[in-house]
C-alpha cells in the first residue's frame, strides 16, 4: 500500500468513526449539525485536495515528494548529520508540529492572515468536518511553508509521512463534538490536544479563541502560555464561530470563498 492510499485509507475509516460516535456520544446539542455545513466543507476540502494534487504533480512539492527530494540532493540539517535515524524521526515530527502550532498562531496575530484563517473559524457549529474546512490560500501558503521546512530539515520521508498521517487525524479527532470521561481527557491534555481543549478555540470570545492552537501536542501552548484549561460558559453554554458572523452565511460555499476580500 503506498503513502497516498494508506493516509486515504485512514483518513476516511476516522471520519466515518469520529462521525457516529458524534451521534452516539455527542458532547454539544448537534443542532444544525448538518444542514449545508457538511456540503460545504466537503467543498472546500474537494478543492483544497485538488489544488493539492495540481502542485504535487505540476511542482513537485508535496511535503513527502520533497523529503524524497531533500534526501536525493542531499539537502538539509539531518541530511549533513550523523543522526540515528529514529532520532531524525522523532526530530521531525517535534519540530513540524512545533511549526504548526507557530503558523497557527500568526494567522491569527498577523490582520492579513487572520482574514485567510477566519473561513475556519465561521464554522457556526464544530464537528469533524470543521477539520477539512480552510480555505484553499491557506492550504496553499501551509503547504509552502511545510514544504521549506522539509527541504530545511533534511527530513527524513518515514518522519514527514508518520507526521502527515497524525496531522489530518489529530485535526478531526480535536474537531470532533464528541464526549471523552473527564478523567481521561484530564490526564491526555497533559500531553496532547483533545476535542474539548481545542474546542475552546472556536470560541466566539476573542480571549479563549486566541488560546489553544495546537493540533497535536498540547506542550506548546502550555510552554509557551497560550493554554486555556476551560471555556467561561461551560462547553455546554459556549458560542462558536465568530461573533461578528452568527447566521447561516458561513454555511455556504461561496459565501465561504469570498469572505477572505470581504470588509
Amino acid at each position: 500500500m503506498d503513502e497516498t492510499t494508506l493516509r486515504l485509507v485512514i483518513f476516511f475509516g476516522l471520519f466515518a468513526g469520529l462521525a457516529l460516535a458524534e451521534v452516539v456520544v455527542p458532547r454539544r446539542p448537534q443542532k444544525g449539525w448538518r444542514s449545508g455545513r457538511w456540503m460545504t466543507n466537503w467543498a472546500l476540502s474537494i478543492l483544497n485536495a485538488a489544488m493539492g494534487g495540481v502542485l504535487k504533480t505540476v511542482l513537485g512539492l508535496a511535503a513527502v515528494v520533497a523529503a524524497f527530494d531533500a534526501a536525493g540532493l542531499g539537502v538539509g540539517l539531518f541530511n549533513g548529520l550523523d543522526w540515528p535515524f529514529w532520532a531524525e524521526v522523532g526530530l521531525t515530527f517535534l519540530i513540524l508540529d512545533f511549526l504548526i502550532w507557530l503558523q497557527h498562531l500568526l494567522f491569527h496575530k498577523v490582520p492579513v492572515f487572520w482574514r485567510i484563517h477566519r473561513v475556519h473559524h465561521a464554522d457556526p457549529h464544530i464537528d469533524v468536518t470543521t477539520a477539512i474546512r480552510f480555505h484553499p490560500i491557506e492550504i496553499a501558503l501551509s503547504l509552502g511553508i511545510k514544504i521549506g521546512a522539509v527541504y530545511a530539515l533534511g527530513a527524513p520521508v518515514l518522519g514527514v509521512v508518520i507526521f502527515e498521517i497524525v496531522l489530518n487525524a489529530g485535526a478531526m479527532f480535536t474537531h470532533a463534538n464528541i464526549r471523552l470521561p473527564l478523567d481521561v481527557d484530564r490526564k491526555l491534555r497533559h500531553v496532547f490536544v483533545t476535542p474539548d481543549m481545542h474546542r475552546i478555540h472556536h470560541s466566539v470570545d476573542r480571549a479563549e479563541h486566541d488560546t489553544n492552537y495546537g493540533f497535536n501536542l498540547a506542550i506548546w501552548d502550555r510552554l509557551f502560555g497560550t493554554y486555556t484549561a476551560e471555556p467561561r460558559f461551560g462547553h455546554t453554554g459556549m458560542d462558536i464561530g465568530l461573533v461578528e458572523h452568527q447566521s447561516e452565511a458561513p454555511k455556504h460555499l461561496v459565501w465561504s470563498l469570498l469572505f477572505p476580500f470581504r470588509r
